[in-house]
C-alpha cells in the first residue's frame, strides 16, 4: 500500500549520521502475535514498534474514530453543537439499531438524540445506530458522509486509508492501515482536547439501558484515555488504544488479536513497555535548516529546508543501532516558490527501520532567475533526464 515513494522523480539522500541510539547493551525487543501493530509516541511522531503497520486491513469499528473526528470538526468550524438534534431513521434503525443485533445504542426509530449524546453513544457504546444517525444528520445520507470521510482522510495524510461506511461493516473496499489509525488517534488527542475526554468514560445510559465501554485498557490504571475497539470476523480483535503516562503520550494499533483478552493483555503490555524502555533525542530545533533541495530556475541553485516543529526522536535505551536520516521530494523543485512551501520529508531510521517522518519546507522565497540561469538549468536537467533512462534502460536488460 506504501509505494508513495516510487512516485518521487528524484531522492536527495541527505546521508546524515545521526549517531547511534545508545550504549553498548542490547535493547529490549518487543514481540506480539497481533497480525497488525504499531506503537507510537505522540509528542515526537518516533514509531517504537512496528509490526505490519503499513500492510492493509479491515478496521471494523475502528472506523468510527474517523467518524467521531468529522463530528468534532463540524462542532469546531460552528456547523454544529452538542445540543443540536438529529431524527433516527429507519435506515439508521434498522441497520444499526436493535433490530441488526449488532453493538447500538439502542436508539428508537424516529427519536430525537442530541449531538452529545450520539457521540456517547458512537464512542462510549460503539453504537451503530449512532454513526449512521449522525452521517445522516450531517450529510443527508451515509454515501455523502462516506465522501466526505475520505477526503478528509487525505487531508489528514492518510494515504492507505479508504472508508464505504460511517460505522465498521466488513466489505471489501474498506481498508486502512495499522499507521494510518495511530496517526487518527494521535491527531484526535492534540486537535479536540475539548470531547477527547468522552474517550474515557467509562459507561452511558440510554434508553435506560446500561452499558459499559468497551476499551479494556481503561480499567488498568495505565494511564489509558482511549480510544477505541474493533472486531469483525475478517480482521479479528483490534484496539486503537492511548495512554498518557509522566506528560507522554503513547498511542498504539493492534489488529488480528484471536481473542478479546488477548487483545487487552498484548495492548497493555506494549503500552508498559513502551513507556519504560525508550528516551527522547532532541535532533534539530524549529527552524534549523536540515538540508537541501535542487531548485530548477530559481534565482538560487538550493533550497533550503526547515522543519516548522522540533524533530525529536525516541531512541530505545541501550541500543546500538546507527540512526540515519535522508530527505526525500519530487524534484528539482519548480521555481518559483514561497518561503514556506511543502516541498519536502524528512525520514529518520533507526537501523533498517523508519523511525520517525517529518515534512520539511522551504526556508525562504525562490524567485524566478535569470534567463541565462534557466537554460543552464535545462541543459543539466535534459542531461540528467538521458542519464536516467540510460540507466533505467541497463537494469530492465
Amino acid at each position: 500500500m506504501r509505494t508513495r515513494i516510487a512516485r518521487f522523480l528524484k531522492v536527495c539522500l541527505a546521508a546524515l549520521i545521526l549517531g547511534t541510539a545508545g550504549g553498548p547493551a542490547i535493547a529490549q525487543t518487543f514481540q506480539t502475535a497481533a497480525k497488525w501493530a504499531i506503537l507510537m509516541d505522540a509528542d515526537t511522531g518516533s514509531v517504537l514498534f512496528n509490526k505490519a503497520a503499513d500492510e492493509p486491513m479491515a478496521p471494523a469499528s475502528m472506523v468510527k474514530v474517523m467518524t467521531a473526528e468529522l463530528i468534532f470538526k463540524e462542532i469546531a468550524e460552528g456547523r454544529l453543537t452538542l445540543d443540536s438534534k438529529m431524527t433516527v431513521s429507519e435506515n439508521a434503525w434498522r441497520t444499526g439499531g436493535a433490530v441488526s443485533r449488532g453493538s447500538t445504542m439502542f436508539a428508537k426509530l424516529g427519536e430525537e438524540i442530541s449531538v452529545g449524546d450520539l457521540l456517547r453513544g458512537l464512542i462510549v457504546l460503539s453504537g451503530n445506530d449512532s454513526a449512521i444517525v449522525l452521517a445522516e444528520g450531517v450529510a443527508g445520507s451515509e454515501a455523502a458522509f462516506v465522501a466526505m470521510m475520505n477526503k478528509r482522510a487525505r487531508e489528514l495524510g492518510l494515504l492507505d486509508t479508504q472508508f464505504t461506511n460511517s460505522w465498521g461493516k466488513g466489505e471489501k473496499g474498506q481498508r486502512t492501515t495499522a499507521r494510518d489509525m495511530a496517526k487518527l488517534g494521535i491527531h484526535i488527542a492534540r486537535s479536540y482536547p475539548d470531547h477527547y475526554p468522552i474517550f474515557a468514560e467509562r459507561e452511558f445510559t440510554w434508553n435506560k439501558i446500561k452499558q459499559q465501554n468497551r476499551n479494556p485498557l481503561l480499567g488498568m490504571e495505565i494511564g489509558a484515555d482511549g480510544l477505541k475497539t474493533g472486531n469483525i470476523d475478517e480482521s479479528g480483535f483490534g484496539l486503537i488504544g492511548s495512554a498518557l503516562r509522566d506528560g507522554q503520550r503513547l498511542v498504539l494499533v493492534i489488529n488480528g488479536a484471536a481473542t478479546a483478552k488477548a487483545r487487552a493483555e498484548e495492548s497493555r503490555r506494549m503500552l508498559t513497555w513502551g513507556f519504560r524502555s525508550f528516551d527522547r533525542r532532541d535532533l534539530f530545533k524549529t527552524g534549523e535548516v536540515i538540508g537541501t533541495a535542487s531548485v530548477y530556475g530559481g534565482d538560487i541553485g538550493r533550497a533550503p529546508l526547515v522543519a516548522k516543529i522540533p524533530v525529536r526522536l525516541m531512541t530505545p535505551r541501550g541500543a546500538t543501532e546507527r540512526i540515519t536520516a535522508r530527505i526525500e521530494y519530487a524534484g528539482p523543485l519548480i521555481a518559483p516558490l514561497e518561503e514556506g512551501a511543502r516541498v519536502a520529508r524528512l525520514r529518520v531510521y533507526r537501523g533498517k527501520e523508519v523511525a520517525l517522518e517529518v515534512p520539511l519546507y522551504t526556508a525562504q522565497e525562490i524567485k524566478t532567475g535569470p534567463l541565462h540561469s534557466r537554460a543552464l538549468d535545462a541543459l543539466f536537467e535534459y542531461g540528467g533526464s538521458l542519464i536516467r533512462r540510460y540507466v533505467f534502460k541497463e537494469k530492465q536488460g
